[in-house]
């Protein structure tokens, strides 16, 4: 009896041992969706006024991973020379290249090697760059990553991208081809899609993100802080103009610890008319 007793010991310690190392072997990702509005003349919120805060903002923070939307030549310039342990990808909606508003990803190079990156076209044509897709009011555009993160050596996906503002067929077909690049250049890899969504979690481009396995932090996190909403217009909006317009969603490879609207406010003016957002996640 006393052996079968030190069998089934030395089993249960193994089994231990097991959940233990696997507990360990989670690794945690910050990531930050921002919508950091373009350098248009906003008066006291011009991005001129706003650079030296936003630079703060993120050092303070310091997410591994940030999605930026709407940013101009002028503002990456800024952020490149200031953000010195982020390498950056993504191009210009108007022409592929710097032309116009892009979708930037910026990764900690301390934490994740770039393996490959690209950007396509929301349209029906995905390789022409500065055409509207289906019933779209602008251009739109999406960047991806694939990186390794040098803490576990493991691969994952990451797409970031800003829907349209007016055309509901063109939220709906933009996130169906978000999705359909994935499958192409990311199979099996952990996913992330983060942006500027222009609409609430009560719309199309959710469902089809639901249906194809990956979920908001907003939907998985036991603890969400900060407002309810991120979209504010420099905190001109009317409280029914209030709106959470800024999501990230992950596959289920990811875990969501936190999240949170940041509702970091400087003397003066605001960082941008969006609020970030940010999440704890692990894999």
């Amino acid at each position: 009896m006393k052996k079968y007793s030190n069998i089934l010991l030395g089993l249960l310690l193994a089994l231990l041992g097991v959940s233990s190392i696997q507990a360990k072997g989670k690794t945690e990702i910050c990531i930050m969706t921002y919508n950091i509005r373009l350098s248009a003349d906003d008066g006291v919120n011009k991005w001129s006024n706003r650079s030296a805060d936003n630079l703060k903002m993120l050092e303070y923070y310091s997410p591994d991973l940030i999605g930026m939307q709407e940013a101009c030549p002028d503002q990456l310039a800024d952020l490149d020379a200031n953000l010195t342990d982020y390498g950056r990808v993504g191009v210009g909606r108007d022409d592929g290249k710097k032309k116009g508003e892009h979708c930037p990803i910026f990764y900690n190079k301390k934490r994740f090697v770039l393996i490959k990156s690209g950007n396509f076209a929301l349209s029906t044509t995905p390789t022409v760059y500065g055409v509207k897709g289906w019933d779209a009011a602008y251009p739109r555009i999406a960047t991806w990553a694939i990186l390794k993160d040098r803490k576990t050596g493991r691969k994952i996906a990451y797409f970031n991208t800003h829907l349209d503002n007016e055309g509901t067929v063109a939220r709906r077909e933009g996130i169906k081809l978000v999705l359909e690049k994935a499958k192409q250049l990311a199979p099996n890899l952990p996913l992330l899609v983060s942006g500027d969504f222009n609409c609430t979690d009560v719309t199309g481009p959710f469902d089809i993100l639901n249906a194809a396995g990956l979920k908001s932090i907003y939907q998985l996190s036991p603890v969400v802080y900060g407002p309810k909403w991120s979209y504010h217009d420099y905190g001109r909006a009317k409280p029914e103009e209030l709106e959470l317009l800024d999501y990230v969603f992950v596959s289920k490879a990811f875990d969501v610890k936190r999240a949170r609207v940041i509702q970091d406010k400087p003397e003066g003016h605001y960082l941008s008319d969006h609020y970030p957002v940010i999440a704890q996640i692990q894999y």
